[in-house]
């Protein structure tokens, strides 16, 4: 699986050093307005890109957020993968949250699928449908599936994946990004209970989503 590197995703280095070559070339032609403009500009992204090392929870039986923002929606919904009704969290993440997406759980990468599609405004619920989007089918350690879709916003226009089918992977592992503002959805099993509410503020491999309603024989966190 590729992936981001800690610290700055490398996927942002291009317009990063863009923003570095035209504000210093500003400033040398002594521009200082817009010297000033391309310096709070290539901050920003740099902020937009970054990607922080995260404590993940290691108790059994946890899945955790797989992105940072604000809660949007919770509710019943047709899980895409599968055609089922399942309890759905919808995360809207806004361009100043961290947008490195990770695995809610261990598991399996059973099946990636993209779908192009419009850009919306990733807060409304019909981006779940219309928008660009990357589906992932994930199978946890306990045989439980789950899916989870990276949906591109208003300003997004690419959904980076790290992740490729049949990949093992673990709570927290870093699975691919969104660039600009945009939204995940996380279908859950009816074997999880929420531990989130509407509005909460989530970090991405910290935040506990859900945990197991029963815990026969689970193995110790090491």
């Amino acid at each position: 699986m590729l992936q981001s590197r800690p610290g700055v995703c490398k996927e942002g280095f291009p317009y990063i050093g863009l923003g570095v070559f035209v504000t210093l070339t500003m400033a040398i032609m002594g521009w200082t307005i817009p010297a000033l403009v391309g310096l709070i500009l290539t901050i920003l992204t740099l902020n937009f890109f970054r990607d922080p090392e995260q404590v993940t929870p290691r108790e059994p039986g946890l899945a955790i957020a797989p992105a940072d923002g604000k809660i949007v929606f919770i509710g019943l919904a047709v899980d895409p993968a599968t055609g089922k009704t399942r309890q759905k969290v919808s995360i809207f993440m806004n361009v100043f949250n961290v947008h490195v997406n990770r695995t809610p759980v261990t598991g399996k990468v059973e099946k990636i699928t993209y779908f192009a599609g419009k850009f919306l405004n990733a807060s409304l619920d019909k981006a779940s449908e219309d928008n660009e989007r990357n589906q992932f089918r994930i199978v946890d350690e306990f045989g439980h599936g789950w899916t989870m879709v990276q949906i591109a916003g208003l300003v997004a226009r690419r959904i980076v994946c790290w992740a490729e089918e049949g990949d093992e992977v673990t709570r927290g592992q870093r699975i691919g990004l969104i660039k600009f503002g945009s939204r995940v959805d996380l279908y859950l099993p009816e074997e999880y209970e929420l531990c989130v509410t509407q509005r909460q503020k989530t970090f991405a491999g910290l935040t506990v989503m859900a945990k197991l309603k029963a815990q026969p024989n689970l193995p110790e966190a090491s």
